[in-house]
């Protein structure tokens, strides 16, 4: 399992600088018509990177009051995940409607039951537990991909499949960090964490961007 890890963990790496590259060069037919204002783009990047550091922030919050054994923290922290992962939803609604953000609210709370799992999996010491937890955050990983990809011509597949997976691998990382007291290694966990979250909410901002440059 710490090699599929370590593993996985490489493509934060190798698909950040992808995505971004993509994101920007490859416009919709839409781009050539209509220029998105800069200054729009960047407030949008600002409350997506916002919004997605939140995520990982609350998770940490979860994994923490897990390992304290604190059943009360972890609920409230766990609350905090929820209401996180309902912003991220609604903030394409502007561009895509209701239905769709809904339907990105449910994937994501997929992506935490998942993630839930495998932490608890972890305290457990189930290495068998934990491989359930991987296929059910890679199931989840290919529809999150699947649906924002048809959503946006701008977010290729493959890519995105990639960058999700990067992103659970720091979090199966952190959990793992936490559990054997390795907290010096988690902080290192937790700046990559966070450059990467930086590089899915930058990808995300600008492929809205290149698709709808008139609500920008």
């Amino acid at each position: 399992m710490r090699e599929m890890i370590r593993a996985l963990s490489v493509l934060v790496l190798t698909l950040s600088p992808i995505a971004c590259a993509h994101s920007a060069d490859s416009p919709s037919t839409e781009t050539s018509q209509t220029a998105a204002h800069p200054v729009k783009v960047a407030e949008t990047k600002a409350v997506l990177r916002d919004l997605w550091l939140g995520h990982i922030l609350s998770i940490r919050n979860v994994a923490v009051a897990t390992m304290d054994k604190n059943a009360s923290a972890r609920s409230v922290a766990e609350a905090g995940v929820l209401a996180n992962a309902e912003q991220i939803a609604r903030s394409i609604e502007p561009f895509y409607g209701k239905p769709a953000a809904d339907k990105l609210f449910t994937l994501l709370a997929g992506h935490y039951q998942g993630i839930r799992e495998y932490l608890d999996a972890t305290v457990a010491g189930s290495a068998s537990q934990q491989e359930a937890a991987v296929k059910v955050l890679t199931a989840n990983a290919a529809e999150i991909s699947t649906f924002l990809s048809s959503a946006n011509p701008n977010l290729p597949k493959d890519t995105l499949m990639g960058l999700l997976m990067a992103h659970a691998a720091h979090h199966l990382t952190q959990f793992q960090q936490l559990k054997d007291g390795e907290y010096a290694r988690e902080a290192e966990t937790w700046k990559g964490m966070k450059q990467h979250i930086y590089v899915v909410a930058d990808a995300l901002t600008q492929a809205l961007a290149a698709q709808f440059p008139a609500q920008f």
